[in-house]
């Protein structure tokens, strides 16, 4: 359902440039937008009078379609996420062509957030979407208390990072915090040690009153109030509210004690419905990598491009004693630093990163290098050893499953022992994969196997003897007997008459080379599947 429309200035002030940033308004910025539209980048391009478009997964010119659709129906706006800064001269080009706006949405935001407080402040404030989803959210509320207060407000986490901040009209009036804070969004460090030597962080995170820092001129800062955000003894961040030409109102302070309040309401449902969405982004994650579920619902979730190159990396540890968290966590960081976008899926005893949206033609020595100092950083800070698989790099997300098998392939391969090297790609183990399969099927299926090697994998068993071994070791060492009895630390005549007794008690002619191959794949199987 529509409503009567809100002029683009005031979606976009509402919005503000931590969300979108405004390309081109050939129609100019009063034109209303009535409602909000999801465009699927497997739909046709289409759109209606006075709507707002988020081209989900049409990054750069391939939005281009999206535009002429937008402009052919009256639309109010289109938005879009950009891969490269160049993209947007032909975007302008087409948007004022086609008569439509044109907003650029950065690449961290999520689409379903947008649209969702986008859909808020088009409805207005009595809503359900601007009840649920608290329009303004923080910067609303700053904005709010900076009228109650008289002052100039910031809302901060614990860490000193910006959350939200209330609009000045008078530039003078903001001091060198205040500045710096917002266009760093975070507070610089030297004021930030002053206010830690003067108390003040450690009044914020154990009281719920308010607290008064003096002005400082030598230091650039003007008289502020701040006081703590608290749900329970659990501080959440803090409000700051910096004086300008005017005192701040007697009400200052009951102000703030109310806004705090209102604000660890807000960071409370915040924090769940990022646990929420980081719930929803594992089960879509986990569901493509195993197959049950198809691509477009986790890049219609994250944003992202499903016709890109992807691949998938595995890891196992060897050995069993390990704190997953731990060594999840330090995945997550090594390969976050690399690839902004990855995505990170324990399953049952691996742990699994999804690479999607990879430059066309990045080297495999590039992803091999990642993934090697992921093992390395395992070892020296965590003790743990590594094993990781490259999965086959696929077209899109589709095929991702693909990819993961590939990988599955490899680490089944590694432990299976020999030598292998801690980070693999297929070229890399071709020979050990696909013995490690045939391995695979011969201990699955019994049936395939000869009983007369098996009876004398058995009689080793029952006497103790290692007749099936130096077999093994002979076959390997291509028939060189001195080889394989250095190998097995024994005289060449004890290897000669071993490898005759087997063959008079199974009665496998080793000159056939059809019985050789299979002796030395079956005896390569432990001892337990033989019996």
């Amino acid at each position: 359902m529509t409503t009567p429309g809100l002029p683009l200035r005031q979606l976009l002030m509402s919005l503000g440039e931590p969300l979108v940033e405004l390309q081109a308004a050939p129609a100019g910025l009063d034109v209303l937008v009535r409602d909000v539209a999801i465009l699927d980048p497997e739909d046709p391009a289409t759109a209606a009078a006075g709507e707002l478009v988020l081209a989900i997964g049409a990054r750069g010119r391939a939005a281009l379609p999206a535009l002429r659709a937008a402009g052919r129906a009256k639309a109010a706006a289109v938005a879009v996420k950009l891969d490269a800064p160049g993209q947007a001269d032909a975007l302008r080009e087409a948007a004022t062509e086609a008569g439509v706006a044109l907003l650029s949405v950065r690449r961290e935001t999520r689409w379903e957030h947008l649209d969702a407080l986008a859909r808020a402040v088009i409805g207005g404030p009595d809503t359900p979407e601007a009840a649920e989803h608290n329009v303004g959210d923080l910067f609303s509320l700053a904005q709010t208390t900076a009228v109650l207060t008289g002052g100039i407000v910031s809302i901060e986490d614990t860490s000193s990072r910006v959350l939200a901040y209330s609009r000045s009209a008078d530039s003078a009036e903001v001091d060198d915090l205040r500045r710096l804070s917002i266009l760093g969004w975070q507070g610089p460090e030297p004021y930030l040690s002053k206010l830690r030597e003067w108390g003040i962080f450690q009044h914020l995170r154990s009281s719920d009153s308010v607290i008064a820092v003096e002005p400082h001129p030598e230091l650039g800062l003007r008289r502020r109030l701040a006081i703590g955000i608290r749900a329970g003894a659990q501080p959440l961040g803090t409000i700051w509210v910096q004086e300008g030409s005017q005192p701040l109102t007697e009400q200052a302070e009951q102000a703030l004690v109310g806004a705090a309040r209102v604000a660890a309401a807000q960071l409370v449902r915040r924090r769940r419905e990022v646990s929420a969405d980081v719930r929803l982004t594992q089960t879509l994650l986990t569901g493509l990598l195993e197959g049950s579920t198809g691509p477009q619902s986790l890049a219609t979730h994250l944003g992202l491009h499903q016709h890109r190159p992807a691949t998938v990396l595995a890891y196992a540890a060897i050995g069993t004693d390990l704190n997953r968290s731990e060594l999840t966590g330090l995945i997550s960081v090594h390969t976050a630093a690399r690839h902004r976008g990855a995505l990170l899926a324990p399953i049952d005893t691996r742990i699994y990163v999804l690479l999607p949206e990879l430059p066309t033609g990045l080297p495999m020595a590039t992803v091999r290098a990642w993934a090697q100092e992921v093992v390395d950083a395992a070892r020296n800070h965590l003790g743990v050893e590594l094993r990781a698989a490259i999965g086959s790099t696929v077209t899109g997300l589709g095929a991702v499953p693909a990819s993961r098998a590939q990988a599955d392939r490899i680490l089944d391969a590694m432990g299976r022992g020999g030598v292998v090297p801690e980070v693999a790609a297929l070229i890399d183990v071709q020979a050990e994969v696909l013995v490690s399969e045939v391995l695979a099927l011969l201990q699955e299926r019994p049936a395939l196997r000869d009983p007369r090697l098996s009876a004398l994998t058995e009689y080793d068993a029952r006497h103790g003897t290692r007749l099936g071994e130096s077999v093994l070791a002979w076959l390997d060492a291509l028939g060189e007997v001195r080889v394989a009895a250095q190998a097995l630390h024994i005289h060449p005549n004890t290897l000669r008459y071993r490898v005759r007794r087997a063959e008079q008690l199974t009665g496998v002619d080793l000159a056939q080379p059809q019985q050789r191959l299979l002796a030395m794949l079956q005896l390569r199987l432990p001892a337990d599947e033989e019996q």
